[in-house]
C-alpha cells in the first residue's frame, strides 16, 4: 500500500480529487488542518491509501481481467468468512442461546395479571416490584430481585420486604445477582490490552478517552491508543486530537498483521486501548472481519462491550447474543444513562447475559462524565436517585 498526500484550502475539493484519481472507493485515512500566520487561511492535508503495482499481479492485468480476478478473490474471502460464521448463524437460528431469549409477553402486566403473577408477595414487596416494572425491568427479574430481600409474613402468609427502604432492599438483591468488575486498577509494566466493541453510535471513542484520561492523569500509567476505525471520515482525526491532548502515542491499524506488530512494539507500555469501528450486530460479515483484525492481539486482550442505556431491552439482549458469538466479552460498559428515564436495561442485561458490568457514562464531557458501576450506584439509577 502507498500513502498519498493532498494539500489545499478546500477539504471537499481534495477528497473529490482523490476519488477522481483513484476511484470513489479510495480509502481516506485522515486529514490535518493548519493555519498560515495569525490571519492565515486554513490549509488542509488529506492522506489516502492506495494500492501499488508491486503488490500483486492483478495490477498487470487488463481492466476486464482485473475486475474478474478481484471478483474471484473477494469471492474466496467471503467464502472463508462465511464458513467461519456459519456455525454461529446456526446457533442463533436454532435458539441455542436460550438464556438470552426475550419473552413475547414482556409488557407491563395488567392489574389482574399482576395480582396473579405476584400473588405470593404483599406490602412493600409488591410496591417495589411495581416500581421496577415501571422502570422497564423485566417482570421475572423484578420478582427474582425482590424475593432476595424478603422475609415471610406469617400473618399475611406471603413474602414482604425485610428492610425499611427500597434502596436497601435493591442493593442487597443486586449484590447477589449481578457481577461487578470494580475499579480499573492496572499495574505498571503489566502490559494490558483492552478493546472496546459495540454498535455504531454508542460512544466507544469518547468513553475510551475518558478511561485513557483516568489512566494517564490519575494513575500515571504509560498508555497508547490504537484505532481500527478507518472507515468513518473524521474518526481518526478525533481520536488523534484526544491523544495529542493527553500526549500519548496514537496508531491507525487496518489489519491483524499490523496490529500484532504494533502491539509487540508497544510491549514496554502499561496499557493499550483499542477503538473499533461500530458494527451492526446483524452484519455477520463485518463482525467476522473485525474479529480477524482483533485476532492479532487476542491472546492477551480484554474486550469490553459498549451498550447504550436507551436501547430497548430486546435489542440490547440481541446485541449481546450476537456479539459474544464473535468475541469473548469480559464486561458490559453502559453509556447514555442521561438519555433515558427507564433504565431497566441496567438490571436485565447483566442478569440475563451473566456478564460483569464495569462503567456507566453519564454525559459527553471528557473526562468527568463517567462512573464506576457498583450495587449502590446501580440502585440509585433504577430508583431515580442519580449519583
Amino acid at each position: 500500500m502507498e500513502i498519498i498526500k493532498y494539500e489545499g484550502h478546500d477539504l471537499d475539493e481534495l477528497i473529490l480529487r482523490a476519488k477522481k484519481e483513484y476511484g470513489k472507493d479510495v480509502k481516506i485515512i485522515s486529514y490535518e488542518v493548519s493555519k498560515g500566520g495569525l490571519f492565515g487561511k486554513k490549509k488542509y492535508s488529506l492522506f489516502v491509501q492506495v494500492a501499488t503495482p508491486e503488490e500483486g499481479f492483478v495490477d498487470l492485468l487488463t481492466k476486464e481481467e482485473r475486475n474478474e480476478e478481484i471478483d474471484r478473490f473477494l469471492g474466496k474471502i467471503e467464502n472463508m468468512i462465511d464458513k467461519k460464521i456459519e456455525p454461529l448463524k446456526k446457533v442463533l437460528e436454532e435458539g441455542k442461546c436460550a438464556d438470552l431469549s426475550v419473552p413475547a409477553h414482556n409488557a407491563i402486566p395488567t392489574e389482574l395479571d399482576f395480582a396473579e403473577q405476584f400473588k405470593e408477595f404483599t406490602g412493600d414487596a409488591l410496591d417495589l416490584i411495581k416500581l421496577l416494572i415501571k422502570k422497564d425491568v423485566d417482570p421475572k427479574i423484578a420478582k427474582t430481585l425482590v424475593k432476595e430481600s424478603c422475609g415471610f409474613d406469617i400473618d399475611a402468609n406471603k413474602f414482604d420486604l425485610n428492610t425499611s427502604f427500597f434502596k436497601e432492599a435493591l442493593i442487597k438483591a443486586i449484590e447477589k445477582k449481578i457481577k461487578f468488575k470494580g475499579p480499573l486498577r492496572l499495574q505498571k509494566g503489566a502490559f494490558k490490552v483492552i478493546a472496546f466493541v459495540g454498535p455504531t453510535g454508542v460512544g466507544k471513542t469518547t468513553n475510551l478517552f475518558k478511561i485513557a484520561s483516568e489512566l494517564v492523569i490519575n494513575q500515571k500509567l504509560r498508555i497508547a491508543v490504537i484505532s481500527i476505525d478507518t472507515f468513518k471520515v473524521g474518526a481518526i482525526q478525533q481520536a488523534r486530537s484526544f491523544s495529542n491532548i493527553l500526549n500519548i502515542p496514537f496508531y491507525a491499524i487496518t489489519d491483524s498483521k499490523n496490529l500484532k506488530k504494533t502491539l509487540q512494539n508497544l510491549n514496554g507500555l502499561d496499557v493499550v486501548l483499542i477503538d473499533t469501528v461500530g458494527r451492526s450486530h446483524y452484519d455477520y460479515w463485518r463482525l467476522g472481519e473485525m474479529k480477524e483484525i482483533l485476532g492479532g492481539g487476542s491472546d492477551f486482550m480484554d474486550i469490553s462491550l459498549v451498550i447504550s442505556c436507551n436501547y430497548k431491552n430486546s435489542e440490547a439482549i440481541e446485541i449481546v447474543n450476537r456479539y459474544r458469538t464473535f468475541f469473548p466479552i469480559n464486561d458490559i460498559f453502559f453509556t447514555k444513562i442521561d438519555e433515558t428515564y427507564k433504565p431497566g436495561i441496567l438490571l436485565n442485561l447483566p442478569i440475563k447475559a451473566d456478564i460483569p458490568v464495569s462503567f456507566i457514562s453519564t454525559g459527553q464531557k471528557v473526562p468527568e462524565d463517567i462512573r464506576i458501576l457498583n450495587p449502590e450506584r446501580m440502585a440509585n439509577y433504577i430508583l431515580g436517585e442519580h449519583s
